[in-house]
């Protein structure tokens, strides 16, 4: 069975990331909803322009194109300096949460990386279900939106990630490239420029399915070896190798945005609560202990903390898991208002290394066999179908599925 890969774009980076530093730091205006730009030293009004708006496309501002240039079609367009220690952060905290639903993370660029998809709870093995479920954690946690293309190989990911945007996932496999890519101009195609798209019109070709129709002969004729790996794209042949293997997990955790900021130790610890039962439920799906958690506060402010602690042995029992979190929260918290809590595991084995005595055993037998038939029922009926007495004054939150 072929893997399945996510190429995830962030749109319009540079210019999306500022906006939300510059919304966080009280910025009246979202950059996103002007005619923007990230570019050059505004000051000198020079260098080139790194992201726009979409109001700015209204304009005809390209990204590439000198500063001044885009100020004589766009007088009065704000020019933000760009920040790339920044930007760097962003990726990183990004990456961190696809991490939690992959081992195979490929990056591209500082705003590109493709995904090898791995299912996980809540997906229902469905690939564009899990797009959209971690396109909207992406927004909802970090203030930015993403496209999600989703194909059985590199280019063909890449590609869908390209069509509408912004915040959509698209799938193109390789029984839609007929439909969904030839009908394209064949400078859309990923590695056709400028040049190389106007030596193809001189030969009559203006679509990629054109393109992918050609004798490809005629095409290395004019544009040698260039010619024949343009002539495979458009015919969806990529031929970078995709590793199957199953690597271990790292960490499995989850984290959640709160619909209000969270100010008392009671709320923090359902919050937690229910993010313990979460983790708990994929650390027993995917068969592994836990032997460190950690748990990680940002403020309302955006600023983010996290602390970590080793257990005494690996465990999959929510139980301990919301334990150790309220732990480490105590430790953490400075009292200020929190804006997401997020609880996570790592060091995590196949068994647990305890070893227990008969009482032990029979009792974590007996855990084990009622975990497993909460899990069935949440997982026919809800997360909501049973829930614990503690949990009734549970505080909510913006995102409360986010796994």
């Amino acid at each position: 069975m072929c893997p399945v890969i996510f190429h995830i774009d962030v749109n319009s980076a540079y210019l999306s990331w500022s906006a939300v530093h510059m919304l966080s730091k009280g910025y009246p205006t979202d950059l996103r909803t002007v005619d923007a730009a990230v570019g050059g030293d505004t000051s000198k009004r020079r260098g080139v322009i790194l992201a726009k708006s979409i109001p700015a496309k209204r304009y005809h501002v390209r990204t590439g194109e000198p500063v001044t240039d885009a100020l004589k079609k766009c007088p009065h367009l704000l020019l933000i300096p760009p920040d790339h220690d920044l930007y760097r952060q962003f990726s990183q905290e990004m990456r961190k949460i696809l991490a939690e639903y992959s081992d195979d993370i490929r990056p591209y660029s500082i705003d590109e990386c493709f995904m090898v998809y791995r299912p996980f709870p809540g997906d229902d093995h469905s690939p564009v279900k899990a797009a959209h479920i971690i396109r909207q954690r992406i927004f909802n946690e970090l203030g930015f939106t993403v496209n999600v293309g989703i194909s059985t190989n590199f280019l063909l990911a890449k590609m869908a990630s390209d069509f509408e945007k912004p915040n959509r996932v698209h799938t193109l496999f390789p029984e839609e490239i007929p439909e969904k890519m030839w009908p394209l101009p064949v400078e859309d195609l990923f590695m056709v420029g400028h040049a190389a798209a106007a030596r193809l019109e001189l030969l009559g070709i203006r679509t990629i399915g054109e393109l992918a129709h050609t004798d490809p002969n005629i095409l290395y004729a004019h544009l040698k070896s260039h010619g024949r790996t343009i002539w495979e794209y458009a015919n969806g042949i990529e031929k970078s190798p995709v590793e199957t293997r199953t690597q271990a997990a790292k960490g499995i955790g989850h984290s959640t945005t709160l619909s209000a900021d969270v100010t008392s130790v009671s709320e923090a610890s359902q919050v937690l609560l229910e993010l313990a039962k979460k983790v708990s439920l994929r650390l027993r799906a995917a068969r592994l202990f836990a032997g460190m958690v950690s748990v990680e506060i940002k403020y309302s402010d955006f600023r983010s903390f996290s602390h970590q602690k080793q257990l005494p042995e690996a465990v999959q029992d929510p139980a301990i898991l919301h334990q150790t979190g309220m732990e480490l929260f105590n430790e953490l918290w400075t009292g200020q208002p929190i804006r997401l809590l997020g609880l996570r595991t790592s060091k995590l084995s196949d068994a647990p290394v305890h070893q227990m005595d008969l009482f032990e055993a029979a009792s974590h037998i007996r855990h084990q066999k009622l975990d497993k038939a909460l899990d069935a029922i949440r997982q026919k009926y809800g997360d909501s179908a049973i829930i614990r007495g503690s949990s009734l004054t549970s505080p909510s939150e913006n995102d409360k599925r986010d796994d």
